[in-house]
C-alpha cells in the first residue's frame, strides 16, 4: 500500500503548513479524494474549509473553482448553458464551474434545492446534461461542499437525494486554545490573505500518483465475514426506534471502499472492523433521520450510529 501511504503523507505534510489541527477533517478528505468520493464540511465560518480546500487542489496541481451558493443562484450558473452566436449564426456551450476537478460548493444550503439539485447529475455520474446535451466532466472530479449549521438563518436543509451523494459529513468544530494559538502564530502576519498564506504550498504530486493510489483499493482483501458485518450495520438503521429513515445500499458499498483506503492508510492490504467502525459515524450520520420522539429526547444521529456499532459483534 505504498503508494496510498505516500499520498497521504505528502498532501499532509503540505496542509500542516496552513492548516492548524483538523487532523480528523484532513484524514476524511484525504480517503474521499482516493476512494473519489465527495464530502460534507459543517461548521460555523472561519475554521479553514475553505483554506483546506484551496491547498489539496495545489499541492496535486488540480485545478480549483468554488462557487458561493446564495438563494438567487440559478442551475445554469454550476453547469452552463447554450448561448447563441450572431457571426456564427448558432448556439455554442459556455461550460459553468462545475468542470473542473475540485469543486469548492461554498454554503451550499444558502441555494433553494432547485440548484442544490444541479449537482446531483455531477456528483454521481460525473456528467452533466444541459438542454439535452450530456457533457463528461473530468477526472478526478472531487466536489467539497460547505454548510452552516442548519439552525442558522436563510439556510435551506438538503434533500436526502443530495445528502446520499456525500460519502462523509465531516463536521469542524472549534480548535482548542493551543491550536488557536498555532494559528495566530502562523497566520498573525500583518497580511494574511489567502494568496499569500498559500504561497508556501507547493505541488508535489502529480495526477498519475493520484490514479496510482486509486487503483491500489483494489488490492485490499475484504473477507466475507466482514462484509456481513458492513450489511448488519446497514440494515440495523433501517428498524432502530430512534430512527425514521435507515441507510441504503448505496452507503454499504461507500462503508466498504472507504474501509478499504483506511486500512491501506495504516499499511495493509486487508479490511479489519476497526477499519469500518472508525468511520461508520462520518460516512453515515448523513443518511439515516431521527425520528422527532429522539430529537425531543436530544439524541443525535452519532449517539445513535455510536449504539449501534457497540451493540452488534464484532466478527472475529
Amino acid at each position: 500500500m505504498n503508494a496510498i501511504q505516500s499520498l497521504a503523507n505528502t498532501i499532509e505534510n503540505q496542509i500542516q503548513k496552513v492548516i492548524v489541527g483538523q487532523k480528523e477533517a484532513v484524514r476524511l478528505l484525504l480517503i474521499a479524494l482516493i476512494t473519489e468520493g465527495h464530502v460534507l464540511l459543517e461548521g460555523v465560518p472561519g475554521l479553514g474549509k475553505t483554506l483546506l480546500a484551496r491547498c489539496m487542489a495545489k499541492t496535486l496541481g488540480l485545478d480549483y473553482k468554488r462557487i458561493q451558493f446564495t438563494a438567487d443562484l440559478m442551475p445554469s450558473d454550476i453547469v452552463g448553458t447554450q448561448v447563441y452566436d450572431f457571426q456564427r449564426g448558432s448556439f455554442h456551450l459556455v461550460e459553468g464551474p462545475v468542470f473542473t476537478n475540485i469543486l469548492l460548493a461554498d454554503e451550499i444550503n444558502r441555494a433553494p434545492g432547485k440548484t442544490q439539485a444541479a449537482l446531483l447529475e455531477a456528483m454521481q455520474e460525473r456528467q452533466v446534461s444541459i438542454e439535452g446535451t450530456t457533457k463528461s466532466l473530468g477526472k478526478p472530479f472531487f466536489v467539497i461542499a460547505t454548510q452552516n449549521p442548519i439552525e442558522f438563518e436563510g439556510t435551506y436543509p438538503l434533500p436526502e437525494a443530495q445528502l446520499d451523494r456525500f460519502l462523509f459529513l465531516i463536521r469542524m468544530g472549534y480548535p482548542s486554545s493551543e491550536e488557536e494559538i498555532g494559528i495566530l502564530a502562523c497566520h498573525g502576519e500583518e497580511n494574511s490573505s489567502m494568496a499569500r498564506v498559500l504561497e508556501g504550498v507547493e505541488q508535489v504530486l502529480e495526477i498519475q500518483e493520484l490514479q496510482a493510489a486509486q487503483q491500489e483499493l483494489f488490492g485490499v482483501h475484504v473477507e466475507d465475514k466482514l462484509r456481513g458485518y458492513i450489511v448488519e450495520l446497514i440494515r440495523a438503521t433501517r428498524d432502530h426506534v430512534h430512527l425514521e429513515l435507515g441507510a441504503s445500499p448505496r452507503a454499504g458499498l461507500l462503508l466498504q471502499v472507504a474501509g478499504r483506503c483506511c486500512a491501506a492508510l495504516e499499511g495493509r492490504d486487508y479490511l479489519i472492523p476497526d477499519d469500518i467502525k472508525g468511520i461508520y459515524v462520518p460516512c453515515l450520520r448523513h443518511r439515516v433521520i431521527l425520528k422527532a420522539s429522539a430529537e425531543i429526547e436530544g439524541l443525535s444521529a452519532a449517539q445513535v450510529l455510536n449504539e449501534i456499532a457497540n451493540g452488534i459483534p464484532v466478527p472475529r
